[in-house]
């Protein structure tokens, strides 16, 4: 017997690519079971479907940065409960400094699809009952018509695990002008973003002002302390773009609507952003 779920979760994280640097990502979830009947005539009771398993997928990737463990390109330590790490890309060389949860090491050379959902299924096969023999996860992005962008960011205010440094979404946007959808605008948007990390001016920092990094001389440095600890990033600066406020989605759709106000005050916009699937913001500049 077979039980699904589809569409149980989708996880937002980040991951780090040889080619194209640090990604922001969204993977929907499905789920099959393959097993016996228990003596509730299931082979997993639903609720505890997305009890257990989503919970278990939140704590092991969503929002936090996948990295390849056997990538000759990888080189960490982990000291003062801090892990350390340099990536070397052909964008150049990424560093973090971060607490442990801030990272998840998937076994194999590169992240995607299959060896994400392989590192959980091994991780949560454990967590099922005994009548349950094969667990089956199958990531997917979302069909989008429109065009997107991979963006990656850190919310230092915030109290759940976005406030951590390097995390991401792969995003759609729809940008209204005149109360018309414009291809061009979308599009626009989506190239200026693509593979993007959104780095607020505030946590902005000096060379001198990090503890656990060296940056290189074309490298934006980003430092905070958040809840769950603290956060270094050194990443080079054509891999960025500065805002002048914080990178939630709210914040992000008011700044790209004031962009666009600024470039031709006599139009009206209407910029929904997305953050990841399913979700977003709206902005209006009359």
């Amino acid at each position: 017997m077979i039980l699904f779920v589809q569409d149980l979760t989708v996880i937002d994280f980040s991951y780090l690519h040889r080619q194209r640097g640090m990604l922001g990502e969204s993977f929907i979830v499905d789920v099959e079971l393959h097993g016996a009947l228990d003596d509730t005539a299931m082979v997993f009771d639903f609720a505890k479907v997305k009890k257990v398993i989503k919970q278990a997928i939140d704590q092991l990737v969503d929002h936090k940065l996948a990295v390849a463990a056997a990538c000759p390109a990888l080189r960490y330590s982990e000291a003062e409960q801090m892990i350390v790490l340099h990536y070397q890309s052909e964008r150049g060389t990424i560093q973090l400094a971060c607490p442990p949860s801030a990272f998840a090491f998937i076994p194999g050379t590169e992240i995607n699809e299959q060896t994400v959902a392989h590192y959980l299924e091994q991780q949560i096969k454990p967590l099922l009952p005994d009548n349950v023999a094969k667990l089956v996860l199958k990531l997917r992005s979302e069909a989008m018509r429109g065009f997107y962008y991979h963006y990656s960011h850190g919310l230092k205010k915030h109290d759940g695990n976005c406030q951590r440094i390097a995390h991401g979404h792969r995003s759609t946007i729809q940008i209204f002008e005149d109360g018309m959808l414009v291809p061009r605008l979308n599009k626009m948007w989506c190239e200026r973003w693509e593979d993007i990390y959104l780095g607020s001016n505030d946590d902005l920092v000096s060379a001198e002002a990090l503890s656990y990094l060296t940056p290189e001389s074309d490298d934006y440095s980003f430092r905070y302390q958040a809840t769950q600890g603290w956060f270094e990033l050194c990443i080079p600066a054509c891999h960025c773009e500065l805002v002048p406020c914080d990178t939630t989605v709210e914040c992000l759709a008011d700044f790209i609507a004031d962009q666009l106000k600024a470039a031709n005050g006599s139009k009206q916009y209407k910029v929904v952003a997305y953050e990841g699937v399913g979700k977003g913001a709206i902005a209006l500049r009359d």
